[in-house]
């Protein structure tokens, strides 16, 4: 039987296979220097030739968003294994697609579940097996759906310890939210005290210079297109103030030019420092 690559399935999300692409294409192209997923293009059934003459044809296109995926996945794990240094124990990746950590979780004491549409996991699980893999005994796949607003039963019903804290990862997925869904899941982590969660956020259109605007207007009509709009933008300022309003305080907001300082990357030229930020955001403390 041919075998179905992310890119090939009816039931993929186009965009979640893109960001696993660019995932492997770090690890290729740049030799993994921010992220190392040694999982990445296995997952993928690839050949990593095809990643490197993709990156040699397009290199404007894909190598800044690359190294974002790169970057925010770096901090999410940074964070999260920091959090495992103070206790925590439970690891929820919301949005998984085909992230890989679960898969090579360091942790033999941290228990990971991936929440996704069912649909997903599916064709994740199939993909584990074809690459080889096996599926850690402390991994747990959780379906659901976020636009439902039942994702503290989905969770509770999962297996997942509502009365211990959680680490929350929800890598690209807000900007496909409406703000219905986003208060649900912001919800959901702060009625778990001692919780943590990393997210990244986009900004509003109107923060970008002019000519990087029409670019990001044109990939929002192609997502939009494929069925995967892109729904809510945020400025720094509304974003705090949101995540106050649910209980959560910021610990960092990253922008781009805090990412590049992060990992020695060069300083982005003026009309370049709008994108998209990472947020590092616990459950405040009562009183």
């Amino acid at each position: 039987m041919r075998q179905v690559t992310a890119e090939q399935s009816p039931l993929w999300s186009s965009t979640a296979a893109g960001v696993a692409r660019l995932r492997a294409l770090h690890q290729v192209v740049d030799g993994g220097a921010i992220f190392q997923d040694p999982l990445a293009l296995r997952i993928l059934g690839h050949q990593a030739a095809q990643y490197e003459r993709s990156a040699r044809e397009h290199p404007e296109r894909v190598t800044p968003f690359r190294l974002f995926i790169a970057a925010r996945s770096r901090i999410a794990e940074d964070a999260l294994a920091a959090a495992v240094q103070r206790g925590v124990r439970q690891v929820v990746i919301l949005g998984a697609g085909l992230d890989t950590f679960g898969l090579r979780n360091p942790f033999p004491e941290v228990r990971v579940f991936e929440v996704d549409r069912a649909e997903m996991q599916g064709f994740k699980r199939d993909r584990i097996a074809a690459a080889g893999l096996d599926e850690p005994e402390m991994l747990r796949f959780i379906a659901t759906d976020f636009t439902l607003g039942t994702l503290r039963d989905t969770l509770g019903a999962g297996g997942v310890d509502l009365t211990q804290p959680v680490f929350f990862i929800w890598l690209g997925v807000m900007i496909y939210l409406d703000q219905a869904a986003i208060d649900a899941t912001l919800a959901c982590v702060a009625a778990i005290p001692g919780s943590e969660i990393v997210f990244d956020y986009s900004v509003p259109l109107e923060s970008f210079s002019d000519a990087t605007r029409r670019n990001v207007e044109e990939r929002a009509r192609s997502v939009a297109e494929r069925g995967e709009a892109w729904v809510s933008r945020f400025s720094p300022d509304d974003m705090r103030a949101l995540l106050a309003r649910h209980g959560l305080t910021i610990m960092q907001d990253l922008d781009k030019a805090a990412m590049n300082r992060r990992f020695g990357l060069p300083e982005p030229a003026a009309d370049e420092r709008a994108g998209s930020h990472v947020v590092i955001a616990r459950v405040s403390e009562p009183g």
